[in-house]
């Protein structure tokens, strides 16, 4: 059963609550639209649970409604990613109410969750990573999705293929190693605002790239204007993700003003509206200024004259097209399929390769927490590891 059918038959004080609560993430703590969806539709389903068992206010949940609500969905198949995050709505869920009077006390203290197994994240070698963001072919057109994504008519009839870069031939395969879980639907510091949880739909779901052929090849249509911008866009998105780091929703929602020239810095604002800035560098500068001088006047409109990336119809560049234009340039350099994502674990694990401070790093994420950085030097020490294996005689 969907989660807005949980919610309507919710009794009315629970429904109440857990509206309440929406608000208060959204509006007080300043959580993103991403994780407030994630943890109201974790919370509905742990109130339906208790609303089953004759829990009809707040003050009858206790530990043994909370575990056996876990327990349900533990036998329900769920992963222990998603038994986490589960964990950690229900605790702040519990302490929310406690300390707003709506509970005598807070069951979710004593709540334990299962430690989520976190992989290696994939990451590109250098000579990858370049072979990527070669420049992209100007003689193509937006695809159909883009401009379905942009305009918001599904009927849209495009019939033309997207910007794909120019690659010099395959660059061989990605460093053996785990790919992350970005669908865990954790709300930690990488993952949560990049990827839909349990409780959302996936944006990628409805997506048809109706201009690939059947051997997954775009077709290239006439070197019109707005043809040429999004090539130039595509190249300077590419250079932005892999030289700042930055998460795929920070990208698409810098405006032209959050980018200071002649420093090489963009002003990011992260989960929770923190704001951080994080420096660019040479080929990201001249991929953006092309884009700003050449490509961007092509495509933008009176409505989004603010955003630095813009659409196939003028619209604010979106999430799923960003995606799309990452795994397009991936497949034409010959390489594995490549997520946003993955440009910012390569962009963490090469800064540390060439020598920067953890912490600095840190910074530069957007990590609320050292231990979410961390995870990149185990990278790095796996690269090494693999490398002596390979070239030590005594390996």
């Amino acid at each position: 059963m969907r989660i807005r059918e949980l919610h309507e038959r919710l009794p009315p004080a629970l429904r109440e609550a857990v509206d309440e609560f929406g608000r208060h993430l959204a509006a007080v703590e300043g959580r993103s639209e991403h994780t407030v969806r994630a943890y109201v539709g974790d919370v509905v389903s742990l109130l339906d649970h208790a609303a089953l068992e004759g829990r009809t206010t707040l003050a009858d949940l206790d530990i043994t409604v909370l575990r056996g609500w876990l327990a349900a969905r533990m036998g329900a198949g769920s992963a222990r990613a998603s038994q986490a995050r589960r964990a950690a709505a229900v605790r702040v869920f519990t302490g929310w109410a406690h300390r707003t009077g709506r509970s005598p006390d807070d069951p979710g203290a004593q709540l334990a969750s299962p430690r989520a197994h976190r992989p290696l994240p994939t990451v590109l070698r250098a000579d990858q990573a370049a072979a990527l963001m070669t420049p992209a072919v100007p003689a193509t057109r937006p695809d159909r999705a883009e401009t379905r994504e942009a305009t918001g008519d599904t009927r849209a009839r495009v019939h033309s293929g997207t910007a794909t870069p120019d690659g010099a031939g395959p660059a061989g395969r990605a460093e053996p190693l785990s790919t992350t879980n970005h669908d865990d639907g954790t709300a930690g510091d990488d993952g949560a605002e990049e990827t839909p949880s349990a409780t959302n739909q996936n944006e990628g779901a409805a997506e048809g790239d109706g201009a690939e052929q059947a051997d997954g090849s775009a077709r290239s249509g006439g070197g019109d204007g707005a043809g040429d911008a999004v090539a130039i866009r595509d190249r300077a998105v590419l250079e932005m993700l892999y030289a700042t780091g930055v998460r795929v929703s920070e990208l698409c929602q810098l405006d032209r003003a959050d980018v200071d020239h002649a420093r090489q810095v963009v002003r990011v604002f992260g989960k929770g509206a923190k704001e951080r800035a994080v420096p660019f560098g040479h080929p990201a500068r001249r991929a953006l200024d092309d884009w700003l001088r050449l490509g961007r006047p092509a495509l933008i409109t009176r409505a989004s004259r603010d955003a630095l990336f813009l659409g196939a119809k003028g619209g604010r560049l979106q999430q799923t097209v960003v995606r799309r234009i990452v795994a397009n340039a991936a497949r034409a350099a010959g390489l594995p399929h490549t997520s946003p994502h993955d440009l910012r674990h390569s962009a963490a694990t090469h800064l540390l390769d060439g020598g920067a401070d953890l912490r600095a790093v840190q910074e530069l994420l957007g990590h609320s927490s050292l231990a979410s950085t961390q995870i990149y030097t185990h990278v790095s020490t796996e690269r090494l590891r693999a490398a002596f294996n390979q070239a030590h005689p005594r390996a």
